[in-house]
């Protein structure tokens, strides 16, 4: 298996357990949950939600604003590595 297969496989396991979550929001209020819970539950998602973006994010800049000959003036490694860091500061993950 290849390291794109490996990642998109990755990706895909974060999604499917939103979906979950979700899922799970759905299911407290059929069961007319208290709030205290639902309100829990929604933070999971919004938690999740924002951590796959920074995995997607930082994969676009690993993977795609370095090719040089598609963005002239592309990042080099050390000018990727900061946007990352940034990237982490702001995206929980």
């Amino acid at each position: 298996m290849s390291h794109a297969d490996r990642e998109k496989e990755k990706m895909l396991a974060r999604v499917r357990r939103i979906r979950g979550q979700v899922e799970a929001i759905e299911r407290a209020f059929e069961a007319e949950a208290e709030s205290e819970k639902i309100m829990h539950l929604i933070a999971g998602v919004r938690g999740s939600v924002s951590g796959l973006m920074g995995e997607v994010v930082e994969h676009h800049i690993r993977y795609h604003l370095v090719d040089g000959e598609k963005f002239p003036g592309a990042l080099d490694a050390d000018a990727q590595e900061a946007l990352v860091e940034i990237i982490h500061t702001y995206v929980k993950k």
